[in-house]
C-alpha cells in the first residue's frame, strides 16, 4: 500500500472514529479533470479523487456542495468524508455508492426531486464561496441582481477567459451585445436564487442500488433553476418523464424555451476554453440564434 493510502486512511480514522485500513485501491475510469479510486477495507469502501496537491481548494468546494445540497433532503447525493492534501496529492474521499439502472419511477422521482431542491432558496444569487465548473474557476460573488450576477460572472467572464485564448472576432463581438441586451430574454420573467446543483448533466446523475436517485460531482451555487433544468438538456440523457415529473411540482415559464439556450452558452464558452474546436462554431451559432429572438 503507498504512503498516499496510509495517509488518506488515517484521515478517514479521524473524521469517522472508526478504524479504516486499505486492502485494496482500484483506479476507476469516467473522469477526465481527477483520478478517481475505489478504497476497499475489510468492512467498507469508499471512493476517492485525487488531484495535485494546488488543487485542494477544488475539492473543498465539491465537498461543501455536496454539504448544501444534503441539507436540502430533496435528493440523495454521496457523504463527503473528508478531503485535504497528502505526498503532494489533493484529496477528497466520499461515500461509495453502487449504481443501478434507471427507470421510468425513478426518472420521475428525480424530476420531484430536484424541483424540490430547487425550492430550496436564499435571498442572495451567488454562494459564500467560489468554485469549479469542469476545472475552470467559477465566481459566485453573492448579488442581489441575477442579471448582473450572470453577465459578469458567467457569460463576461467566460468570454475574457477566449480572449485571452486567443478567441477574438465575431465570439467576442456578438459577446458582448448579448451581455448589452440580455435583459430582452427576461421581460415579464423574474428568476428565484434557488439552490442549483450547477453542472447538471447526465454523467453527474445516476440511481443507487434501491432505484433512488443520486446527484453528484456539483457546481453549487444560488440562481435560477433554469439554468439546471437547460443543462440537463445540453447533451441529452433526460427522458419525458423526469421533465414531466418535474414540472407538475413546479411549471416552468413559458420563456424557457429560448431562455435555455442563453444558459447553456455559458457551459459550451467553457468547453471553447477548455477544448475548444467544434465548441466554438456552435457558441458562435447560439449567439446569432439568441440575437436574432432580441431583435
Amino acid at each position: 500500500m503507498s504512503t498516499n493510502w496510509q495517509a488518506i486512511s488515517e484521515q478517514i480514522n479521524a473524521v469517522t472514529g472508526r478504524p479504516f485500513k486499505v486492502v485494496s485501491a482500484q483506479a476507476l475510469s469516467g473522469g477526465d479533470i481527477n483520478s478517481a479510486f475505489r478504497l476497499q477495507g475489510d468492512d467498507r469502501s469508499y471512493f476517492v479523487k485525487l488531484n495535485r496537491a494546488a488543487l485542494v481548494t477544488m475539492f473543498e468546494a465539491e465537498f461543501a456542495g455536496l454539504q448544501e445540497m444534503a441539507k436540502a433532503q430533496a435528493v440523495r447525493v454521496p457523504a463527503p468524508i473528508v478531503c485535504g492534501k497528502t505526498d503532494g496529492h489533493a484529496f477528497l474521499v466520499l461515500e461509495n455508492i453502487e449504481f443501478g439502472c434507471s427507470n421510468k419511477d425513478s426518472d420521475r422521482l428525480l424530476g420531484r426531486q430536484l424541483a424540490l431542491m430547487h425550492q430550496q432558496q436564499q435571498p442572495f444569487f451567488g454562494w459564500r464561496r467560489d468554485n469549479t465548473i469542469g476545472s475552470t474557476l467559477q465566481i459566485n460573488s453573492q448579488s442581489n441582481d441575477w442579471l448582473s450576477f450572470w453577465r459578469e460572472q458567467r457569460l463576461a467572464f467566460q468570454l475574457k477567459l477566449a480572449a485571452n485564448k486567443g478567441y477574438g472576432g465575431m465570439l467576442q463581438a456578438n459577446g458582448e451585445r448579448l451581455c448589452s441586451d440580455m435583459a430582452a430574454l427576461f421581460a415579464n420573467y423574474l428568476p428565484q436564487p434557488s439552490l442549483l446543483h450547477g453542472d447538471l448533466w447526465a454523467g453527474n446523475a445516476a440511481v443507487d442500488k434501491q432505484e433512488c436517485p443520486v446527484i453528484f460531482d456539483p457546481a453549487c451555487y444560488y440562481g435560477d433553476r433554469e439554468a439546471d433544468l437547460a443543462m440537463t438538456e445540453l447533451f441529452g440523457g433526460f427522458s419525458r418523464d423526469f421533465y414531466a415529473a418535474y414540472q407538475a411540482v413546479w411549471p416552468l415559464d413559458h420563456g424557457y424555451g429560448i431562455r435555455k439556450n442563453f444558459y447553456n452558452l455559458y457551459h459550451i464558452l467553457n468547453h471553447v476554453n477548455l477544448f475548444g474546436g467544434g465548441y466554438l462554431r456552435q457558441a458562435e451559432s447560439m449567439m446569432a440564434m439568441l440575437l436574432s429572438e432580441i431583435r
